[in-house]
């Protein structure tokens, strides 16, 4: 089964669901694409006040496809620029968006996936979801804000930690460090995010959708210019010897020997 975005509104939630588990729900360019378009259409819908994002299956989204990354080493850097470009306007689409949006985490949440659960406005996770930001361990820095968000959410130490090391960290510890604002048992994580998107749906939309641009220009005012400092530091390095050496390594299922 291809990959692909199913799309619903019920009781005025915008429902989106990665769908792609056979590879985890891996991030495709018209993934990003249909949920920008998706995002884009809701904004102006009066029946739409509320969105969830979430992933079909046992996970939420594992990030880009590495296999299809090491290909882009190949090709001139234009085109991993202009790949990356689609998702930095997913999390533009996603930070404009004006109603809320709430990412309802199961299992793994890694790379580009943790970064589309930082660019929604409300999360949602099972206790046993992991989480990971795992650039480091191939060569490359983030993409899709975490260098931006993390940093604002959290202690710059810890952020540091989960950029800079790259393993995986647990709902339950994001939860006491504020980045997660509800715990659910596993499996329950959708139903209780479309639950409270529906009581936001149902409240004062209108000052809700103020909030967020009041939030927008608080937190994260240089969002664009920031996804592009990350966008070509990604496209540097992703044609140097440690992402080639990382990549490799990875799809060899080996421990990277990045050179000295």
């Amino acid at each position: 089964m291809s990959a692909k975005l199913d799309v619903q509104t019920r009781d005025g939630v915008l429902l989106l669901t990665i769908d792609n588990p056979a590879q985890r729900n891996a991030l495709m360019p018209e993934l990003s694409r249909a949920a920008a378009e998706a995002l884009r259409l809701a904004a102006s819908d009066p029946a739409v006040g509320a969105a969830v994002l979430t992933g079909a299956g046992a996970h939420f989204c594992s990030g880009g496809n590495l296999a299809s990354l090491r290909e882009f080493q190949d090709k001139p850097r234009a085109a991993i620029v202009a790949r990356i470009g689609v998702l930095n306007e997913l999390i533009r689409s996603m930070r404009q968006f004006p109603k809320p949006i709430i990412a309802a985490i199961e299992g793994n949440a890694a790379g580009a996936g943790f970064s589309l659960a930082l660019a929604c406005d409300l999360i949602v996770a099972a206790r046993d979801a992991r989480f990971t930001m795992a650039y480091v361990k191939i060569g490359l820095s983030p993409d899709g804000a975490p260098s931006l968000l993390l940093p604002r959410a959290l202690p710059l130490q810890l952020a540091s930690e989960l950029l800079m090391e790259g393993v995986p960290v647990g709902a339950e510890r994001l939860y006491q460090a504020g980045v997660i604002n509800r715990l659910a048992d596993p499996g329950l994580a959708r139903a209780e995010a479309v639950d409270w998107a529906g009581k936001l749906a149902q409240g004062a939309t209108g000052a809700i959708g103020r909030i967020k641009r009041l939030l927008n220009q608080a937190v994260c005012p240089e969002l664009a210019s920031h996804l592009e400092l990350e966008r070509e530091s990604f496209s540097h390095l992703l044609h140097q010897p440690e992402a080639r050496e990382g990549i490799a390594a990875f799809l060899d299922k080996r421990t990277a020997d990045f050179p000295k």
